[in-house]
C-alpha cells in the first residue's frame, strides 16, 4: 500500500473548494458523470481505430446511492497506478508553488483553469475512493482513497472489470444528495442528453396498487437527441415534439431554426421561434447551452444576441469557453463569432419563410413583430436584414414591406415640403372617427400597437429619408398632411377670442391634463368640434415610461388641443347667440379695455429709448395701474362670456362629444352627458 501527498504545496485546496464552490456544489454530479462519458467516449475512440481489440459490451454509466454514499461507476478506459499518480495526484504539476496562492481568492479560476471537475466530489464528500482497472491488458486494479485532506492512500485491489467506480461518502452537511428526488433532478437537469447511456436505479412500475422496481436499467438521457441529428432526418413533429419535452406547458412554437457549423468553430442547436403574449422580460433564459451535450447553463447572455434571448432551444458547442464553477461564459473571440454567426442564422431562415410562404409569414406577423422589432431596435447588422422582410400592418390588416409600403402612399401622403408622412393609429377602436377621416381623404393609417412601436416610430424616421410619422388623432384631418399652404382664420379676433372663452370655461378639470383652445375652418362636413394631441409630447411622454433618463416628460401634463370648426352650423349657431346675448355688456368693457390700451402703447412709445432711471416714476405707476386695469377689464369680460356659456347646453354637450369621442368622459360628468341627452331630445 502506497500513502503520499497530494501536488499541491501549500497546506490545502479543499477547504477552498468548499468555501468558494459551496453555493454551486450541486455541479459535483455534472463533473463526475462527464469525466465517466470522456471514459466511455475514449474507449470507443480507441476501439475504432483498432487500439482497443477487447468487447465493448454494455457501456452503460450507472449512478447508484448507497446509505451514505453515490457511487457513479462506468466500463470506460479506466486508470494505471501512473495515470492516478499524474492526473489525480500532482494537480498542479504545472506551476505547483504558486498555484493556490495565485488562485486562492478566486476559485471559479482554480477549478476553470486547471480543469478539475473531479476535484468538485470534495464539495459534498468527506471521503472520496477510486476504484478503477485500465482497459489495457493485464493491468492491475487499484483503490485511491482520500478523506480531503492532502494525505492520500493508493492499494492494489481485485476488481473484474475495466472501467471506474467513483465513491463519494457524503458529508453531514450534503445529506441532501442522498435523497433520491434530487440527484434525479440533478441527473435531469445536466445529464438529460449525454451522449452514453446514463441509469440511474431500475424502472418501476405499478403492480397490486404499489410501485415496485424492475430488473431493467433506468436510462435518464436521450443519447441523440435531435441537435445532434441531421435536419433531412427529421419531421416537423419531431422538431414540436422535443420543444415539448424542453418546455413542458408551452404553446407550440411558430417556427424552429437548425443550426450546424464546423467553421471557423464548432456549433449545433435548434432554436425555436415561441409564441410571446407581451411582457419581453418573461421569457428571456429559455435557451439551454450546452458544451459536447453536457448541460451547462440557461443564461446565454454574451454568446447570443440580447433580442435572441426572447428564442427558446438549445445550443451546444464545444468551443464555448467554460467556467466550471459558475458555468460563466468568459468573453473571447469565439463567442462574439458565434453570437454574430446565429444572427445571420435567423435572418437567413426569416428571409425564406418570407420569400417562400409569404402567407405563413404574415399570419405569424403578429407573434413575430416583437422578435424582429427589438432585433431592430438594439442591432444595426439585424436591421440592414431585417428591412427587407419587416412588415407594416394598416388598419384593414392589409401587410406591406417598407419599400412597398413607401410606393403605396409615395403620390397622396407627401406634404409641400416634400415629406412622406405616415399615419398610424394605436387603437382602432378609440382612434376610429380620426382613422375614418383618413381613410375618406384617401389616406392609408397604420397600426402600431405593439409595445415596442413607440421606439420603432423614432427609429424609422431616423432610418427613412425625408420621412415623418403622424398620430392620426394629433392634428385636425387637413393639417395631418399640409399639402398647400394655409389660408388665414376665418374669424376675426373679437369673435374668436368670444368663443374659445366661452368654451374654455366649460372644460372639465383634469388631474394633469391641459386643454388649449382654438378655431379652425375645416368645412361644413367635418365635426363641430375635435380633440388632438401634440405628436411630439405624446410622443415624448410615452418615451419616458420605456427609457430611463426621460422621466421629466412622464411627470408633465398631457397637452390636449380642443379644435372648434368655425365653419360647422353649430358653432356659428353658438358664436351668432353668444354676440346678441353678450354683446350690450360687452362692448362698453371693450371701448374701454380700447382706451386703456391705446393709453399704454402711447407710455411704452415714448419710453423705448430711455434708460430706466430716465422714466418718471409718476409714468411707471401709471403704467402699472394701466396693466392692472386691463386684467380687471379682461376678466370681467371673460366672466361675462363663460356666464353665457354656464346656461349654453349646446356647449356643453358639444365638448362631452369630443371627451367621449376620446374616451375622456368618465363618472359624474358622462352622467351629466347622459341627463343633459335626454333633456335635449
Amino acid at each position: 500500500m502506497q500513502k503520499g501527498n497530494i501536488g499541491v504545496t501549500t497546506e490545502n485546496i479543499f477547504p477552498i473548494i468548499k468555501k468558494f464552490l459551496y453555493s454551486d456544489h450541486e455541479i459535483f454530479l455534472r463533473e463526475l458523470v462527464s469525466n465517466a462519458v470522456d471514459a466511455t467516449q475514449k474507449l470507443n475512440t480507441l476501439a475504432s481505430i483498432g487500439e482497443f481489440k477487447g468487447e465493448l459490451g454494455n457501456l452503460t454509466i450507472h449512478v447508484e446511492l448507497g446509505k451514505d454514499t453515490i457511487t457513479i461507476s462506468d466500463r470506460g478506459i479506466g486508470l494505471t497506478a501512473e495515470e492516478i499518480e499524474k492526473y489525480i495526484n500532482q494537480i498542479a504539476f504545472s506551476g505547483a508553488n504558486d498555484f493556490l496562492e495565485k488562485y486562492k481568492d478566486d476559485a471559479n479560476a482554480i477549478i476553470g483553469h486547471f480543469g478539475l471537475g473531479f476535484y468538485s466530489a470534495f464539495m459534498v464528500a468527506k471521503k472520496v475512493e477510486i476504484i478503477t482497472k485500465s482497459y489495457k491488458d493485464g493491468a492491475q486494479a487499484i483503490k485511491w482513497t482520500c478523506d480531503g485532506s492532502p494525505e492520500f492512500t493508493l492499494e492494489e485491489v481485485d476488481k473484474a472489470d475495466r472501467g471506474s467506480d467513483i465513491i463519494l461518502y457524503i458529508d453531514e452537511d450534503c445529506k441532501e444528495f442522498l435523497e433520491e428526488a434530487r440527484i434525479s433532478e440533478l441527473l435531469k437537469k445536466y445529464c438529460s442528453f449525454l451522449p452514453v447511456p446514463i441509469a440511474f436505479g431500475k424502472k418501476k412500475e405499478w403492480k397490486d396498487g404499489k410501485q415496485i422496481e424492475t430488473t431493467e436499467d433506468n436510462i435518464i438521457n436521450d443519447t441523440t437527441p435531435l441537435w445532434t441529428r441531421k435536419p433531412s432526418e427529421l419531421s416537423d413533429e419531431d422538431y414540436k415534439s422535443f420543444y415539448t419535452k424542453l418546455y413542458p406547458m408551452s404553446d407550440e412554437p411558430l417556427f424552429w431554426i437548425h443550426l450546424n457549423v464546423d467553421y471557423p468553430f464548432h456549433l449545433t442547436g435548434i432554436l425555436y421561434f415561441p409564441k410571446v403574449k407581451s411582457n419581453i422580460e418573461l421569457n428571456k433564459n429559455k435557451i439551454q447551452l450546452y458544451c459536447n451535450q453536457v448541460y451547462v447553463t440557461d443564461s446565454v447572455e454574451g454568446i447570443v444576441p440580447d433580442f435572441l434571448t426572447l428564442l427558446h432551444g438549445v445550443i451546444d458547442s464545444p468551443d464555448i469557453p467554460l467556467n466550471v464553477s459558475r458555468s460563466y461564459l468568459q468573453s473571447d473571440s469565439n463567442v462574439k463569432k458565434i453570437s454574430t454567426y446565429i444572427t445571420k442564422k435567423v435572418s437567413d431562415r426569416l428571409q425564406s419563410i418570407f420569400k417562400n410562404d409569404r402567407k405563413q409569414f404574415e399570419e405569424k406577423w403578429n407573434d413575430l413583430k416583437i422578435f424582429i422589432n427589438y432585433g431592430m431596435l438594439t442591432q444595426e447588422d439585424f436591421y440592414e436584414k431585417a428591412q427587407k422582410f419587416a412588415l407594416f400592418t394598416d388598419t384593414d390588416n392589409k401587410h406591406y414591406t417598407f419599400e412597398e409600403y413607401q410606393t403605396l402612399i409615395k403620390d397622396n401622403q407627401t406634404d409641400k415640403d416634400g415629406n412622406l408622412i405616415y399615419l398610424y393609429a394605436n387603437n382602432k377602436d378609440e382612434q376610429f372617427s380620426y382613422i375614418e377621416a383618413a381613410t375618406n381623404k384617401g389616406y392609408n393609417v397604420l397600426l402600431m400597437d405593439g409595445q415596442l412601436d413607440v421606439a420603432m416610430v423614432s427609429m424609422l424616421e431616423q432610418k427613412f429619408e425625408k420621412s415623418r410619422f403622424t398620430r392620426v388623432d394629433s392634428d385636425v384631418i387637413d393639417n395631418l398632411i399640409i399639402k398647400e399652404d394655409k389660408k388665414g382664420e376665418t374669424l376675426e379676433g373679437e369673435k374668436q377670442e368670444a368663443i374659445t372663452t366661452a368654451f374654455k370655461s366649460q372644460l372639465p378639470k383634469m388631474d394633469k391634463v391641459e386643454f388649449n383652445v382654438m378655431t379652425q375652418a375645416l368645412g361644413d362636413n367635418s365635426a363641430p368640434v375635435m380633440i388632438t394631441q401634440s405628436e411630439y409630447m405624446r410622443r415624448m411622454k410615452e418615451m419616458a415610461n420605456i427609457q430611463a433618463g426621460m422621466s421629466f416628460y412622464g411627470e408633465m401634463p398631457d397637452m390636449f388641443n380642443l379644435v372648434l370648426n368655425s365653419d360647422h352650423k353649430l358653432i356659428k349657431q353658438v358664436l351668432d347667440e353668444e354676440e346678441a346675448v353678450c354683446h350690450p355688456e360687452v362692448a362698453p368693457i371693450q371701448t374701454e379695455m380700447n382706451s386703456v390700451n391705446k393709453r399704454r402703447n402711447e407710455l411704452k412709445d415714448s419710453q423705448k429709448n430711455k434708460k430706466e432711471e430716465e422714466i418718471p416714476t409718476t409714468e411707471k405707476d401709471e403704467l402699472n395701474d394701466l396693466d392692472k386695469k386691463w386684467d380687471e377689464l379682461k376678466n370681467k369680460k371673460e366672466n361675462i362670456f363663460a356666464g353665457y356659456a354656464n346656461n349654453n347646453k349646446v356647449i356643453r354637450q358639444l365638448i362631452d362629444l369630443a371627451l367621449l369621442q376620446n374616451n375622456m368622459l368618465k363618472g359624474e360628468a358622462l352622467n351629466n352627458f347622459v341627463k343633459r341627452s335626454i333633456e335635449l331630445i
